[in-house]
């Protein structure tokens, strides 16, 4: 012990400061920390930028979607929605079910643009539907659509491809289309644009439309059938829980999809994205390493007359590499906690501050989001220590085994 601290650490923390002569070792001490530094620091901040993405991406398909779909097998139209969904609302955990008409479609400008997407006919006398709606209106009114008129809502990337506004005329056609005499003929209705409804991602904006349920019946030819029902939860992420219950309360021959499957590819994708982003950013981890090795092989070749007379007044050999391994593990822990609290303090200027600003008619929000989870906090600075633990072994275990008498005899 010297000054309170043990014998391996007292020396290890002066072999870190070489000076004179041996100042140039000091440089690989700076590459050793800084190349760490880097690495976690960008580590964190990647992670929490994909994390947030993905969780704002998920929250936006959570709210603009149902968080279960409930169906009849066969494609075949559901008769008795009001009963079915009855059946539904009695499951734990449900909080709405309505019955909606899903339709695909084309839609036509008077200016004559055009663009496929999917007429959705929802049942506006649900409350929670009605809320739902509401808060996704960017212009207009939904009162229209409501009370039966003749009006559709059009998402705000659809209307703005088609070049309509509230009030213009859009004409909807199905491919399913009727027959008549002359043949098959595509079933159009031309509607009026009472508003248009933004969920904030691309895919459904440029795609979707409403129409109030009836409407959408007699556009799909359902009658007095709907596609299916759509059930909103009390947590969204017991979807799995609450579809095996409706699914148990229900039986054959109806199937439940819930909003995780429907989205598995995207967030599979996001993941996918997420890992390739952690292994290219580790390798500044990686390079950093080969310096802490670096240093250590030049220490180790640099002391070794020291090492020889540390052996020869007792020193033993786990004693000896536990000198160099408290080099290469103080660089790296210093490495990791300053490039810790960098990351985590540029989130929070970020999340703060809003300092990066994003176009918000291009992103659907206005600032860079970042959120980072415990378990990517924890598999930064594991990654980053285990790193450089493997980096300090080979050179401290080779310090250790060296002869006091073959060092002595050459020096």
């Amino acid at each position: 012990m010297r000054g309170g601290l043990p014998f391996e650490l007292f020396i290890g923390l002066r072999y870190l400061g070489a000076r004179g002569q041996r100042a140039a070792l000091s440089l690989f001490v700076w590459i050793g920390v800084g190349g760490v530094f880097l690495g976690v620091a960008a580590l964190i901040v990647v992670l929490a930028v994909m994390t947030g993405f993905q969780d704002g991406i998920r929250d936006r398909i959570i709210a603009a979607n149902p968080h279960l779909l409930v169906f009849q097998a066969g494609g075949k139209a559901l008769t008795d929605a009001d009963s079915v969904a009855g059946r539904i609302r009695e499951v734990a955990g449900v909080r709405t079910a309505t019955p909606f008409v899903l339709q695909q479609a084309l839609f036509t400008a008077a200016s004559g643009a055009t663009h496929g997407g999917l007429v959705r006919g929802i049942d506006l006398a649900a409350p929670g539907v009605r809320n739902d709606v509401r808060t996704q209106i960017r212009s207009g009114s939904m009162t229209p659509v409501a009370e039966g008129e003749p009006s559709i809502l059009l998402g705000a990337e659809l209307a703005r491809t088609l070049g309509v506004v509230v009030g213009d005329p859009v004409t909807v056609i199905s491919p399913q289309g009727a027959i008549t005499a002359v043949g098959m003929v595509p079933k159009m209705r031309r509607y009026t644009v009472a508003g248009t409804v933004e969920v904030g991602m691309f895919e459904y904006d440029s795609s979707l439309a409403y129409l109030a349920l009836p409407l959408a019946q007699e556009f799909a030819g359902l009658g007095q059938g709907v596609t299916g029902v759509e059930v909103k939860l009390v947590d969204a992420f017991d979807a799995k829980r609450v579809g095996r219950a409706v699914m148990g309360r229900l039986g054959f021959p109806f199937w439940v999809r819930d909003w995780m499957d429907m989205n598995r590819n995207f967030f599979a994708a996001l993941q996918l994205e997420k890992l390739a982003l952690f292994v290219i950013v580790t390798i500044i981890v990686l390079v950093a390493a080969f310096a802490i090795i670096g240093h250590l092989v030049l220490l180790v070749a640099e002391k070794r007359k020291e090492i020889g007379i540390l052996k020869a007044i007792g020193a033993s050999n786990p004693s000896i590499s536990m000198v160099f391994f408290t080099v290469g593990m103080i660089i790296g822990v210093v490495g990791t906690v300053a490039g810790s609290i960098v990351g985590l303090t540029l989130i929070w200027l970020q999340n703060t501050f809003k300092l990066i600003r994003l176009a918000g008619d291009v992103y659907q929000i206005d600032h860079l989001p970042m959120k980072l989870s415990t378990g990517d906090f924890i598999l930064v600075v594991g990654s980053t220590l285990a790193i450089s633990l493997i980096a300090t072994i080979i050179p401290a275990r080779r310090a250790g085994a060296l002869a006091p008498v073959d060092v002595l005899r050459y020096e």
